[in-house]
C-alpha cells in the first residue's frame, strides 16, 4: 500500500465558497429529477376522462411517453463526459437544466396543440440534455471538493435526485388538484429558470475559475487534490488504457448492478404491490416517496461515517468505498428477498421492507458513485459518462427481462424470480467490484503531465 503522507493546511472557516458551489448542484440535481419524474405522476391527471380537456391515451401510448425520456439520455453520456473536460461541467450544467426548464414550461402547450407525439419529442430532448448532468456535476466535484469531504459533500449533491424524487411524488397530486396539471410543469420549469440565472453569478467551473473564493481556501481545495501551480488544461483521454484497466470494467459492471437491481424496483414493484399485495403505492403520493426520502435521509449519516472512518483512517480509501457499496448492495439484495416472501394484506411489513431496499441503496452513493472521482479526477467526467451510458442501457432492459419472466401478475412465485434475479444481480456485480475494484489513482489519469507538475497525490492513499 503507498501511503504518502501529505501536510494539506486546512482553511479556518467552516463555510467556504466549496460549499455553496456543493448546494448549487444539490439544487441542480433536485430540480433535474423532479423534472425527471413529473410525467409520472402528472400523466395520471392528463388521462383522467372525469376532467376536462383530459387525453385519451392508451397505456401503450403512455408507455411510449414514460420512456422516451431514456431514449435522448444515452445518447450524449460519453460525449458529455469528454465536453465537461474539455469546457468545464459549469457550462454543460447550465445547458441541461436550462434546456430542461424550458422545455418543461412548454410541454402543456405541446400537448394540447401537438398531441402525444409531441410530448414524446419533448421529453426525448430533456432525456437528451440530462444526458450532461451526471459527467458535469462529476467534474465539478472532482474540481471543487477535497478529499477530506468527498463522501459527505458528494453525498449531499447526489442525494438531491432522491430528494427531488420524492418531493415531486408527494408534491404533484396537490398541485394537480389545486392548479390543474399544467402548474406540475409550470413551476419546476420555473424553478429551473432561477436556479439557472443564481448559478450563472455564483458557480465557477474550478477555484481557479472563481471571482467569490478567498486564497486560503483556494489554497486547501487544490492541495488536496493535488492542483497547486498546476495549469489544469484538457489532456487527451487515455481510451486504450481506460478500456483495458480491469478497475475500470468493475466500475462499469457495480453500475450495471446499481441500475438493474434499482430500475426493477423503481418499475416493477408498484405492480406488485398492487396485485400480489393489494396496495395500489401510485395512488398514494406519500407511500410512493417513503423509500425514496428513507434514501435521502440515510445517505447523510453514511455520508459522515465515511469521510469520518477516513479521517481516523481506520480503512482506506478502496476499503471505505467498497464498504459503503457493500451496505448499498448486499442490504437490499436481503430485503428484496424478504420482501417477496411478504404475505398479502401485509401493507405495514411491505412498505416497511420497500423502504429498507431503497433506503439502503443510499450506500451506493459513498461507494462506486465516488471512485471515478478517486481513479482518474481528471476524467472523472469521462468515466462516469462512460459507465452511465451503459448502466442507463441496462435500466432499459431490466424492466423488459421482469416483463418476460412474469406470466401471471398474480402469481407470487413468478415475482419471487424476478427478485431473486435482481438479489443475484445486486450481490454478484458488488462481489466482482470488491475483487477487482480500487480507488487508487490511475498511471494514466497523469498521461501527458511533466514530472515537475506532478504533486503529491493524496488519492494513491488507497
Amino acid at each position: 500500500m503507498a501511503d504518502e503522507d501529505v501536510t494539506v493546511k486546512k482553511t479556518t472557516k467552516l463555510l467556504g465558497v466549496r460549499h455553496l458551489q456543493a448546494v448549487l448542484l444539490f439544487f441542480a440535481m433536485l430540480i433535474a429529477f423532479s423534472m425527471r419524474v413529473n410525467i409520472s405522476m402528472a400523466i395520471v391527471a392528463m388521462t383522467d376522462t372525469t376532467q376536462e380537456n383530459s387525453f385519451d391515451w392508451s397505456m401503450q401510448t403512455q408507455s411510449v411517453i414514460l420512456s422516451s425520456f431514456f431514449w435522448g439520455y444515452v445518447i450524449l453520456q460519453i460525449p458529455g463526459g469528454e465536453l465537461a473536460a474539455k469546457f468545464g461541467g459549469m457550462v454543460l450544467i447550465i445547458i441541461c437544466v436550462g434546456v430542461n426548464s424550458v422545455v418543461s414550461l412548454l410541454i402543456p402547450t405541446a400537448s394540447y396543440y401537438g398531441g402525444w407525439q409531441i410530448v414524446c419529442a419533448c421529453r426525448v430532448l430533456q432525456g437528451l440534455s440530462q444526458g450532461f448532468l451526471y459527467p458535469s456535476v462529476h467534474n465539478l466535484i472532482g474540481k471543487w471538493v477535497p478529499l477530506e469531504e468527498k463522501s459527505r459533500l458528494g453525498t449531499l449533491i447526489y442525494a438531491g435526485a432522491q430528494l427531488g424524487t420524492a418531493l415531486q411524488l408527494m408534491a404533484a397530486g396537490f398541485i394537480a388538484d389545486y392548479w390543474g396539471w399544467p402548474a406540475i410543469f409550470y413551476i419546476v420549469g420555473g424553478l429551473g429558470l432561477i436556479w439557472m440565472v443564481a448559478y450563472v453569478f455564483l458557480g465557477a467551473a474550478s477555484p481557479r475559475d472563481s471571482k467569490m473564493i478567498g486564497e486560503e481556501e483556494r489554497n486547501f481545495i487544490e492541495s488536496s487534490l493535488g492542483h497547486v501551480g498546476r495549469d489544469q488544461k484538457k489532456l487527451p483521454t487515455p481510451w486504450k488504457d481506460i478500456f483495458t484497466s480491469l478497475s475500470f470494467f468493475a466500475l462499469i459492471i457495480v453500475h450495471c448492478g446499481q441500475n438493474w437491481g434499482f430500475w426493477t424496483l423503481m418499475t416493477e414493484l408498484p405492480s406488485y404491490m398492487k396485485q400480489v399485495l393489494g396496495v395500489d403505492i401510485k395512488s398514494n403520493g406519500v407511500m410512493s416517496a417513503l423509500p425514496y426520502l428513507a434514501m435521502y435521509l440515510l445517505s447523510f449519516p453514511i455520508g459522515f461515517m465515511s469521510d469520518y472512518i477516513l479521517k481516523k483512517k481506520w480503512l482506506t480509501i478502496t476499503a471505505c468505498r467498497k464498504l459503503s457499496n457493500s451496505l448499498g448492495h448486499f442490504g437490499p439484495a436481503i430485503a428484496l428477498i424478504g420482501l417477496s416472501y411478504v404475505p398479502a394484506g401485509s401493507v405495514a411489513l411491505a412498505v416497511t421492507l420497500l423502504t429498507c431496499v431503497v433506503g439502503l441503496n443510499a450506500g451506493h452513493y459513498t461507494g462506486f458513485m465516488l471512485v471515478h472521482i478517486d481513479m482518474a479526477p481528471n476524467f472523472a467526467g469521462t468515466l462516469m459518462g462512460i459507465t452511465n451510458c451503459i448502466a442507463n442501457i441496462i435500466s432499459i432492459i431490466a424492466p423488459l427481462a421482469a416483463g418476460a419472466i412474469i406470466q401471471d401478475e398474480n402469481d407470487p412465485n413468478e415475482w419471487r424470480k424476478v427478485f431473486y434475479v435482481s438479489s443475484g444481480i445486486y450481490i454478484a456485480a458488488n462481489i466482482f467490484f470488491i475483487v477487482f475494484g480500487t480507488s487508487k489513482t490511475q498511471a494514466w489519469n497523469e498521461t501527458t503531465v511533466t514530472e515537475d507538475e506532478e504533486k503529491t497525490e493524496n488519492n494513491t492513499k488507497y
